[in-house]
């Protein structure tokens, strides 16, 4: 019989490492010092990293533009900027393996795919974008917190809002994942979007 003591590979850092370039470094590093303007002599003379930082600059630029391909007035490019980016990032970092089913089942799923599925439920309630999806916790045999940011939608409200989006992340880890989760924290990063339909008719 086994049970969830320790993850697979944890002590050499499964999971952690996320996509490292042929130099050796991790992909979200360079990222993260390019981003911070940090003098670094390295990234300036590798031909990886400096791929690396071409590829991050132009994918911001590209979210930058969807501000002027929606047309929209109400689009806050910053903001949707940090969003993606955010979601970006967490997809390149798998972060640690998560315990799925019961305590006697060795089966385990990785932070990053657990997220994916979860901002997938949230973005099933009507007008919501989810962003940045982090666990917390869950050492010891303890479910893991997860802490979903999210843009709701105006108009309408937020509590009830927050607690649709709380019960279709539970829903979703719990049918979809078989992953126990010891609460589900809703942070509304943004409001976005204008009157609902039936709102504009009423």
């Amino acid at each position: 019989m086994t049970t969830h003591t320790t993850p697979p590979d944890h002590e050499d850092g499964f999971g952690e490492e996320g996509e490292l370039l042929s130099c050796g470094r991790r992909l979200v590093d360079v990222w993260a010092s390019a981003e911070r303007r940090e003098d670094d002599p390295h990234r300036a003379s590798c031909p990886s990293c400096r791929r690396a930082v071409d590829d991050f600059e132009r994918l911001e630029s590209a979210v930058r533009g969807l501000r002027d391909d929606t047309d929209r007035a109400d689009v806050d490019t910053a903001s949707l900027t940090r969003r993606v980016m955010d979601v970006v990032r967490g997809e390149l970092r798998p972060g640690r393996p998560l315990p799925l089913g019961r305590a006697t089942e060795d089966l385990w799923v990785m932070e990053a795919v657990a997220a994916r599925a979860l901002r997938a439920a949230a973005e099933g309630v009507p007008g919501v974008r989810a962003g940045s999806c982090r666990f917390r916790g869950g050492a010891a045999g303890a479910p893991p917190v997860v802490r979903l940011e999210v843009h709701a939608p105006a108009h309408q409200h937020l509590p009830t809002v927050a607690e649709r989006i709380r019960h279709a992340v539970q829903g979703a880890a719990d049918r979809v994942l078989g992953l126990p989760l010891g609460g589900v924290d809703i942070v509304i990063a943004d409001i976005v979007g204008g009157p609902t339909e039936a709102e504009g008719r009423s």
